[in-house]
């Protein structure tokens, strides 16, 4: 075959204008393939994962070692004291408050109580003999729809009387207030005098026990 009929050959071959041909329907035997990439390619992109790794992880170390700089200290271990870390005080302690505790109410439900009143404060150095507590009557009449105030129960009527004493002298607004001291037999046979405030109404008895109450002090309307 001469050139010319090789030439003719191959432009008939890809002749695309033939209306006859249908291209999708030859084969590719003449078409050249890629055998994939060569070593020398492979080997470089592998050279060049490594470094870029190497260069990764020695920033890193870098960035934790300048941050290691600033710091101070040995690094030692701080040991623990020795005995009890926490210790139980001798004395418990705390804020104590005049009049705590409810013993007008425990030595009403038959309870044995060590009730006392605070003695007054002394003036000057003036000694003055205190009198004899008067006899004064357990029990009495009280006026139609008067309501008590109880303000404490005492061993006897002496000790009633005193408490009294020292209400009026403490608190202005018990001038005036009639008092009662009612004998009355709790459980086990003892014998309790209780000390009570008459007011003429149970608004006045509130009233009453509401100022005494605000000042620190115990009380019990009984009617």
């Amino acid at each position: 075959m001469t050139s010319t009929d090789t030439s003719d050959g191959d432009s008939n071959r890809f002749a695309l204008d033939d209306p006859d041909r249908l291209p999708w329907l030859e084969t590719a035997d003449g078409y050249e393939y890629d055998d994939g990439a060569s070593p020398l390619k492979v080997a470089a992109m592998v050279l060049g994962g490594l470094a870029l790794l190497a260069a990764i992880v020695g920033l890193i170390y870098w960035a934790q070692r300048s941050n290691d700089r600033g710091a101070t200290g040995n690094g030692e271990l701080i040991a623990a004291q020795e005995g009890d870390y926490k210790v139980k005080p001798d004395e418990a302690g705390g804020k104590t408050f005049e009049g705590e505790g409810d013993s007008a109410f425990a030595a009403s439900e038959g309870k044995k109580t060590d009730a006392t009143i605070a003695p007054p404060a002394k003036a000057g150095d003036t000694k003055v003999a205190s009198p004899a507590p008067a006899k004064v009557a357990v029990s009495g009449p009280t006026p139609a729809g008067a309501v008590m105030v109880q303000l404490g129960a005492f061993g006897d009527s002496a000790k009633a009387d005193a408490a009294w004493a020292g209400l009026t002298k403490r608190f202005g607004f018990l001038s005036g207030t009639n008092r009662k001291i009612a004998e009355a037999t709790v459980e086990g046979g003892r014998k309790v005098f209780r000390l009570q405030a008459v007011t003429a109404s149970a608004a006045a008895a509130q009233q009453l026990c509401a100022k005494l109450k605000a000042a620190g002090e115990n009380c019990l309307i009984v009617r």
